[in-house]
């Protein structure tokens, strides 16, 4: 997507005060030591109390305070969650609408697994884009992965999970928008997706009638291993790494930047784990770019929808970027979808 002009963003995250380390996973038999030192990471944040809803209304309030918006001028909250939100037939996103005071906005829930967050920021652009009349949109997503459905460390390959919930306020990027101003101003976005990788979170399972109707505990190890014996690794790694390298051109020539510009600082990788990353990621990027690759997960894992959202709460709120600095953060979610954004430093 290439901007009419660079949108403004504000973005926060929040993360439980618990946490479980990964020695403690260790002594307790969650994870064994190969698996430790191929997911790379320090802890796991862990919330026993808090719903992702009031998660996500907690880094809202934040994003809000910080930019000086008000929430009755939202047009649109855009939830994206991975798991369980708290209850059945109901909306995670008019909830948090509601919470925060966004009376006149648009709620909508995004199911779009580990990229929601993502996608969101991209609906959010082109809302703004097409009207630019209308007020800032507000992006959250919140997750967390208890017992007995999801086992943090166990259900999946490649990553472990932790809880947390973020929030990115998209708007015009003008002087009167918000009192505050913007952390970071939104120069592209670019998505791809990979429809024919769906399979993997499918695997030769039969469409079942009820939820967790397959196993009693979310398992996407076994539709991975049924993925792989029918397709090959290699199917998937050449697969993503095409969408990969595309989402990063496009997004570096969206923002008029060179693989090699000396303006961009950091190429930001997802939450996955650290042998996954330099496996399916890492190649196609510095085959584009040689900007300095920044793991931004290692004492958080991966945050369901939120990594990226999350990635540029941790470039908005911390002193990696000067003034002018820029960054691409890059995506992937289950399905399969492939999304990079450059900002810069306002």
């Amino acid at each position: 997507m290439r901007l009419h002009a660079p949108l403004g963003l504000t973005a926060t995250a929040w993360y439980p005060e618990q946490r479980q380390t990964v020695e403690e996973a260790l002594a307790a038999g969650d994870i064994d030591a190969r698996t430790a030192r191929e997911l790379g990471y320090t802890s796991l944040p862990v919330s026993e109390d808090t719903a992702p809803p009031d998660m996500a209304v907690e880094a809202a309030a934040e994003a809000l305070a910080l930019s000086g918006a008000r929430a009755e001028d939202l047009s649109l909250v855009l939830h994206a969650s991975v798991h369980h939100q708290g209850h059945d037939a109901w909306s995670a996103p008019h909830y948090v609408a509601r919470r925060i005071g966004a009376h006149g906005a648009v709620p909508i829930g995004l199911l779009q697994q580990c990229n929601g967050g993502a996608i969101g920021i991209e609906l959010a652009a082109s809302r703004l884009q097409g009207d630019p009349e209308a007020g800032p949109a507000l992006v959250t997503t919140a997750d967390r992965f208890l017992m007995p459905s999801w086992h943090r460390w166990l259900s999946d390959y490649g990553m472990a999970a932790g809880d947390a919930a973020t929030a990115v306020l998209v708007h015009h990027a003008t002087p009167a928008a918000h009192t505050h101003g913007p952390d970071l101003l939104l120069h592209s976005l670019a998505t791809r997706v990979a429809a024919e990788l769906e399979v993997m979170h499918r695997g030769d399972d039969e469409f079942n009638a009820t939820p967790m109707g397959h196993s009693p505990m979310i398992d996407v190890r076994r539709t991975k291993r049924a993925f792989i014996k029918a397709y090959g690794v290699e199917f998937f790694l050449k697969t993503a790494a095409d969408r990969i390298r595309a989402v990063v051109e496009e997004a570096l020539a969206g923002a008029g930047l060179a693989g090699d510009d000396p303006r961009l600082r950091y190429a930001v990788i997802p939450r996955l784990g650290s042998k996954a990353m330099a496996e399916a990621y890492i190649p196609p990027l510095t085959d584009v770019t040689p900007a300095e690759v920044l793991d931004l997960g290692r004492a958080t894992g991966h945050v369901g929808a939120g990594d990226l959202n999350a990635s540029l709460a941790d470039l908005a709120r911390t002193d990696l970027l000067e003034r002018g600095d820029h960054a691409l953060v890059l995506n992937g979610g289950g399905g399969f979808t492939f999304t990079a954004v450059v900002v810069s430093r306002h």
